[in-house]
């Protein structure tokens, strides 16, 4: 059971909700992956606007915590601003805080995130920041209160999966917080990768919305992170340098 704040879940896979090629596509991804937390970008949608399109139309709305993002925010202001927007649509029980630094990487501001983060703290939110694979940042926000990190395993997009493997390890052994790893997962294989390194949940879009099959891609991946849950849980062997029989030695006849 995953826990954030007071809010339990028991799938452990967070998925966005854009990109996908219609609604149909992304409701049928939703349902079979079993996901319990949807989220979306506050300033790409109008949530006041019955009609406008959006993906609420095809979701049932009972099923889903939803996570408001604050994507396109470059300062803290501006992340509380779309914070309370969201807020104010109803929809809001958590947000993640992204305060973009660099329009070509789009890397988060470490000064910006940790500011918004304090300011959303005090106005009651529960505060998801996401962040770089910054130990000491992931450390800093926890200290201010946040109720979960969410470091990239790369460049949000990017699908080149966990290319700071000992950083996040680093971050989940230190966090008394859930960490979920966001942004940069491509394939399966890195989300059971970041939850055998322990982390708590994943948080994935463009890996389902834009693969070839994004209903099959989700069910993968709801899969792979379940795998790789069991696996961390369980405990996996150590590596060694040289073979080891797989076979007990004691007890076999030995030839005369």
């Amino acid at each position: 059971m995953l826990t954030i704040n007071d809010q339990q879940f028991q799938s452990r896979l967070f998925l966005g909700t854009g990109k996908y090629p219609n609604f149909d596509v992304q409701k049928e991804a939703v349902d079979v992956s079993e996901t319990e937390v949807l989220t979306f970008s506050v300033r790409r949608m109008d949530i006041f606007d019955p009609e406008q399109p959006n993906f609420l139309e095809k979701i049932d709305m009972d099923r889903y915590q939803f996570l408001p993002n604050t994507a396109g925010a470059k300062t803290a202001e501006e992340a509380v601003r779309t914070a309370k927007l969201a807020d104010a649509s109803g929809l809001c029980d958590m947000i993640k805080v992204e305060v973009i630094g660099c329009d070509k990487t789009l890397l988060p501001d470490p000064v910006e995130t940790l500011k918004a983060t304090e300011m959303l703290l005090d106005e009651g939110f529960t505060v998801l920041p996401y962040t770089s694979d910054d130990v000491v940042l992931a450390k800093k926000l926890e200290d201010l209160g946040a109720h979960a990190i969410m470091p990239g395993a790369s460049p949000i997009g990017s699908g080149q999966g966990i290319i700071n493997p000992l950083n996040l390890q680093f971050i989940i052994e230190q966090a008394n917080v859930p960490v979920i790893v966001d942004a940069g997962i491509g394939s399966p294989k890195d989300a059971a990768h970041a939850m055998e390194l322990g982390a708590d949940g994943v948080l994935l879009n463009t890996a389902v919305s834009g693969s070839d099959d994004p209903v099959k891609m989700a069910q993968a991946m709801k899969q792979a992170i379940e795998a790789g849950r069991l696996g961390y849980e369980a405990g996996r062997i150590a590596k060694k340098d040289y073979a080891v029989a797989s076979s007990p030695k004691e007890g076999i006849s030995v030839g005369k």
